[in-house]
Order: structure tokens, then sequence, then C-alpha cells
């Protein structure tokens, strides 16, 4: 019986351009063996890990996600806790693609990145849990979730990456600080702090070098607290990411590697 590829594409993502490609990686999923369709997501919530789900559960073979790492997520999130997970391929076409940025895969051309699978090389990768939702890049809060929700879809189709480094310098003058209590294998931090994250890959939000050393496989995360909230401080943290990861060793941050994490903010 012939393998099935399910692709989930957002037709949205990288001034539309998987609207053109659809065909040709179709075609090339159907070099590589595979009986291929295809999926547009929709406006309805988490359509992409619905679908994802479906397919799976109807026993495809291959699940490909095209978009940018909103739309990983979720399909990611379809097929995570499941039993039976199709191996999963990604086509990068968003604005940071983080993900594909860490695994190499080609993020300019869609068309190279869905030839990466007719090499049929799989790796196991790490993903993390919060409560019942699943990520396989980042987790956190503060400052860096604000601005990744406060980034408009328009504005980051016209800019791309630059998007998120102009609504986080007009940001910078509201950073707040959060009173928060965290846990983590190594020790726990009290105090008040702007942002929290945890990463499983090097790169995050276009910047490779917020955790220099997390890995995709070794079953930790990378636990960034950052716990200034003055934008002067920031600032120059952020000037430390760009040059070489050396914010690690700042006195405003904590840097550690842990398997668990409970992070708690208090209120009042």
């Amino acid at each position: 019986m012939k393998m099935r590829a399910r692709l989930i594409y957002n037709p949205t993502s990288g001034h539309e351009t998987m609207l053109r490609n659809v065909g040709e990686i179709l075609n090339i999923l159907e070099q590589a063996g595979y009986e291929a369709s295809a999926f547009q997501t929709t406006a309805e919530k988490m359509s992409a890990a619905k679908e994802a789900q479906r397919a799976a559960k109807e026993g495809f073979d291959l699940i490909v996600a095209a978009g940018g790492d909103g739309t990983i997520n979720e399909v990611v999130n379809g097929i995570a806790p499941l039993k039976h997970r199709p191996k999963m391929g990604i086509i990068p076409a968003g604005t940071t693609n983080d993900y594909a940025r860490a695994l190499r895969i080609p993020r300019e051309n869609p068309i190279d990145a869905a030839k990466v699978i007719l090499k049929g090389q799989t790796v196991k990768m790490d993903i993390g849990q919060a409560n019942d939702k699943y990520f396989m890049n980042i987790a956190g809060g503060g400052f860096l979730t604000e601005l990744t929700y406060d980034v408009p879809s328009d504005f980051k189709s016209v800019l791309g990456y630059l998007a998120y480094v102009v609504k986080g310098a007009e940001m910078l003058p509201r950073i707040k600080p959060v009173d928060l209590h965290i846990q983590f294998d190594d020790g726990e931090y009290d105090g008040q702090a702007s942002m929290f994250l945890l990463g499983l890959t090097n790169s995050i939000g276009g910047f490779e070098q917020i955790a220099p050393d997390a890995s995709l496989d070794d079953g930790n995360f990378a636990l960034i607290v950052v716990k200034s909230s003055n934008p002067v401080e920031v600032i120059k943290l952020m000037g430390m990411v760009l040059n070489g990861g050396r914010h690690v060793n700042d006195p405003n941050i904590i840097y550690t590697k842990t398997r668990k994490v409970v992070a708690k903010v208090k209120h009042g």
C-alpha cells in the first residue's frame, strides 16, 4: 500500500508564498513515494491542529506543516497527544521561522525546503508541554510574549523580522515587571522579572544566541529569566544577545538548563 502524506499549509504566510507553490510541493511529495494531498488552514481556531490530528488518526504516514512557527506549533499540538505519531516535515514560510532555522532547513524558498523530504532523513526532536498545551520552540511570559502577540500580521508581512525590532523598541518604555516564583532543577527564584522563557532551540524570535547552548534533543529546556525591567538595561542585554550570547553571564539574567519548570506569577 502506498504511503500517504498530508500537506497542511497556511495560505497567508510569507507574502502568500505557499499559495504559489502548493502544486509543486505536492509533486515533490509524490516523487518521495507518497500519495500526497493538501489542506489549507482556515480562520477557525486551531484548524491546523484539528486537521493534523484527523490525518494522524486516519493513518497518514507523513504530515508536512507549511507556514510560520505558529502553524508548525499547531500541527505539533494536533499530533503530540496521540499514540500514533506520523513523521512530520516542515516547510518554513513565516516571518522568523525559528524552528527551521535551528534545523538548518532552507528558509528562503519553500521548494528547497520540500526537497529535503526527498532525502528521507529523520531526526528525533524534543517538544515541551505546558499544562495541556505542547510547544516545539519556546514558551514563556512577560515582555517577549506580549511582543509576539502585539505585532500585527500585516506589519510582519511588510517588514518581516524587523517588525519585531520596531515593535520591541516601541514597547520598551511600557515594560513592567511581575512578581515571579519559579522552580527549576537546580534551584528557584522568587522576585521581580520582566520576562521568562523556556527555549528548546537556540533561535528565538530570529535571535540565534538567546539560548546559545540549547539542544534540540537533550531532554532539557534552556531557562532564561530577565530580572531587570529598566529599558536601558533591556537594550544593553539585547546588544549582548547580538554580540555572541554574552548576556548569559549578566547578573540581571538567570540562565540554566532544566528538565522541568514550575512558574507562578504572584498577584497583589
